[in-house]
């Protein structure tokens, strides 16, 4: 009794001009309101770094400890690059004296607490310095500590155009010496500038290719324009908030989080407003065909269009709410998540999530039952509607009207006969090729190099690049093993004998750079490899990584590293009990992000999975359908995952992927999968209650195809507008999604299910059709 009040109160809603008009005034209050008090998302957003949302991993204790007992006043690092094709002439090494001198005086930027001694060194000492292959020379300076992006980005702007002044003014030679800055100061001052303007593409991209498809699939420019309106309002709404949240220190915002989240939200909302006008202009044409002949056609037409409306969410509220409850769940489920990137996901999507569910359930409707009349005359298939109701209404009329009589059937309702027909024939090759695909995915190579997703042309990653080829990967990226005892060490030589034993065991490890050792005939110091700390409680040894420090060989390394510390220790006579090993560093850090990304992966599939199953078995009423319909939306996803990979890894020569786009893709893939589902499984039951199950299979498939095949096309767009990103985890992102809403939308939604449906889907099922299904018999 109370939930049929409620559900009353709704549909009441639009069935007058005045309370849909209401509707859209609150609306657009909130959006004044907010944009006056709130700042926006973009201000308070941040490049969050990679880590635990709680600190509790063994590269975080290390630096902890490396803080502790070696402080420093110094900030991120910056590595100054100047490299040639030939070997650096005496000009060139003029140059980088001149610029290291430079750095070291007043006239220097005020951010730049520390420099590399390079001017004090000897001439001899500084041609040392040069790589082996005499390219390449490195300066390295520090920033301030706690600088933000910007202020670091500023700084290298003046650090950057002071070395090309020098350079520029330098006695030539043949071809001039290039310059790049690389190092962490390096990479965040190229993440500022990459994202400057991406912002701006990535909102002007959407809503031009959104508008474009709107127009070719409804002709009508208004009705092109009012869904980009309402995405418009909401996605203002949802900025204003997602900023509230940041400012009040509820969660931390983080900027490739707002760069798919605009886009989310303008596919999502674009698609309600296309459920909901196909829902609302079907319901038009009927009440209009019940109408003819009439007294007061207008006016009859205005009482039947809002009557129309709340027809139309009475059947189509519910699936929207529960779509939308089944990406909110699914965003919510991040928050199980202990890597960071992912965790802070879940909050901006929880907000853009329930404010386009609200726009969905709400603002569209208003919109639509109050423009209604407009948009079915301007538009070339609401002309039709109107000019033909009886005929537009059901489609067991369609060949019986003489317009339509020489052309054939609408193509989904072809796809449908076909399904209903051969059910087997049409999932047998589908499942094959999705379950090819899912076997593909076991040959996917993963990056965990932030600067491979960088373009090419990046200062950053070229600098980066060059140190590659001139220098030991492993210097590029040092390990800090740092040794802490218990309480502080005495000058005891049999210690001392001790702490070089585990310095020369540190060094002699598998998977370790030879430049580890000492030289032949080298002094080695009172500790070894290693470096007292002023508090005599800890001592540090550089070490350097056979291969790159972030390929997954060097990542196995510094597992076994740890796992092996105890037992080093021991073997060095020292006593486990009081000494602990800690390893720090960039391979350390992504040593922890491997296994937080491989934990976060189980645990989200399975909880996302779980919750999902228990939604879709209430929304459908069967367990069996909600497992028939959880299992083409996870088949799809890994079908999808493997064939894209085979399709970048062989035709287009990627080597890997971010590690982030299989977790990415899981969450929006199959949180957006089951919309779709429940779109069509929705229109099926309705049609059940008075059609035999293979009928209604049928005609739900013919009637939702046009509507999920467009929303689908629009969604995928959407994401595909990510390629224009600079980030190549975010535009191959956007490739796998397109690719993977496109085969969800026709071949799994619009297929696959239906005749997984027909095959186990239900205790009226038909296992044989007649094979002579006309047009004119469709509902019949």
């Amino acid at each position: 009794m109370i939930r049929a009040k409620w559900k009353a109160r709704y549909l009441s809603l639009f069935g007058s001009r005045k309370k849909a008009l209401g509707i859209i005034i609150a609306w657009l209050l909130i959006t004044i309101i907010l944009g006056a008090v709130a700042p926006s998302a973009k201000t308070l957003a941040v490049n969050g770094g990679e880590g635990h949302v709680r600190n509790a991993v063994p590269s975080a204790e290390a630096q902890e400890q490396l803080a502790k007992h070696f402080p420093s006043g110094d900030g991120l690092t910056a590595l100054l690059v100047f490299y040639r094709e030939q070997p650096l002439g005496p000009q060139d090494e003029a140059a980088v004296l001149e610029v290291s001198q430079w750095l070291e005086s007043k006239d220097a930027p005020a951010a730049v607490s520390g420099v590399a001694p390079y001017s004090k060194l000897s001439e001899a000492e500084r041609h040392r310095q040069v790589s082996k292959d005499g390219t390449t020379a490195l300066l390295s300076l520090s920033l301030s500590p706690n600088m933000d992006s910007d202020a670091i980005d500023e700084t290298l702007k003046l650090v950057r155009n002071k070395v090309e002044a020098i350079i520029a003014a330098a006695p030539s030679q043949s071809g001039e010496l290039q310059f790049a800055i690389t190092g962490p100061a390096g990479i965040a001052a190229d993440t500022i500038e990459l994202f400057r303007n991406a912002d701006f593409v990535l909102m002007l991209a959407t809503v031009a290719i959104l508008l474009v498809l709107l127009l070719v699939i409804y002709r009508s420019p208004l009705l092109a324009v009012l869904p980009l309106l309402i995405a418009g309002v909401a996605y203002a709404i949802t900025d204003r908030l997602i900023g509230l949240g940041a400012e009040w220190g509820w969660f931390t915002v983080e900027k490739q989080a707002l760069s798919i989240m605009m886009i989310l939200l303008f596919a999502v909302v674009t698609d309600y407003c296309l459920f909901v006008y196909g829902r609302f202009r079907e319901a038009v044409s009927e009440g209009l065909a019940g109408n003819q002949g009439s007294e007061g056609s207008k006016e009859a037409e205005k009482l039947t269009r809002y009557a129309a409306m709340s027809r139309t969410m009475r059947s189509v509220a519910e699936p929207i709410m529960f779509s939308g409850g089944t990406v909110l769940v699914a965003m919510l489920a991040l928050l199980a998540a202990v890597f960071k990137p992912y965790h802070s996901f879940a909050a901006v999507f929880a907000v853009t999530v329930i404010v386009m569910l609200l726009a969905g359930l709400t603002l569209v409707p208003a919109v639509f039952a109050l423009t209604g009349g407009r948009l079915l005359k301007r538009s070339k298939v609401g002309r039709k509607a109107m000019a033909k109701p009886e005929t537009y209404a059901t489609y067991d009329e369609y060949a019986k009207d003489d317009s339509y009589s020489a052309k054939r059937p609408p193509i989904w309702l072809r796809i449908a006969n076909f399904v209903v027909r051969r059910p087997a024939l049409t999932a047998i090759p589908l499942l094959l090729v999705l379950v090819a695909g899912t076997i593909g995915t076991s040959g996917i190579r993963y990056s965990f190099n932030l600067l491979q997703s960088f373009p090419s042309d990046t200062s950053s990653r070229i600098g980066y690049e060059q140190l590659e080829r001139s220098y030991p990967p492993g210097r590029l990226a040092p390990v800090q093993a740092v040794l802490a005892a218990k309480e502080p060490m005495a000058q005891d030589a049999g210690d001392g004998k001790a702490i070089k034993r585990l310095s020369e065991l540190l060094s002699e490890q598998s998977g370790l750079a030879a430049a580890n050792k000492l030289e032949p005939g080298k002094p080695a110091g009172e500790y070894g490899g290693f470096e007292m700390a002023s508090d005599k409680l800890a001592l540090r040894q550089q070490l350097l990584m056979e291969g790159s420090p972030y390929a997954q060989e060097s990542l196995d390394t510094l597992e076994r590293l740890r796992a092996d510390g105890p037992k080093l220790i021991a073997e060095s006579g020292l006593d486990p009990e009081w000494y602990s090993l800690y390893f720090a560093g960039q391979t350390s850090l992504q040593t922890d992000v491997r296994a937080m990304n491989e934990q976060d992966t189980r645990v989200l599939i399975a909880l996302i999975t779980a919750l999902l199953a228990v939604m879709l078995a209430w929304q459908a009423r069967s367990a069996r359908l909600a497992l028939l319909m959880l299992g083409t939306i996870l088949l799809s996803y890994a079908g999808t995952l493997g064939l894209t990979w085979l399709v970048l890894h062989f035709g287009f020569g990627f080597e890997a992927i971010s590690y982030r786009i299989p977790v990415y893709a899981f969450v929006f893939l199959v949180a957006l999968g089951v919309d779709y589902n429940i779109m069509l499984v929705s229109r099926i039951r309705e049609e059940a209650r008075k059609l035999p199950w293979v009928e209604s299979i049928r005609r739900g498939v013919a009637q939702t195809g046009g509507v999920i095949s467009s929303a689908g096309l629009l969604l995928a767009a959407t994401f595909g507008v990510l390629a224009t990103q600079p980030l190549q985890e975010l535009y191959l992102f956007g490739i796998i999604m397109a690719a993977g809403v496109l085969m969800d939308t026709f071949l799994v939604r619009g297929m696959l299910l239906p005749a997984l449906l027909l095959l186990f889907g239900g205790k009226n099922r038909i296992r044989s059709v007649d094979k002579s299904i006309t047009t004119a018999n469709f509902s019949k």
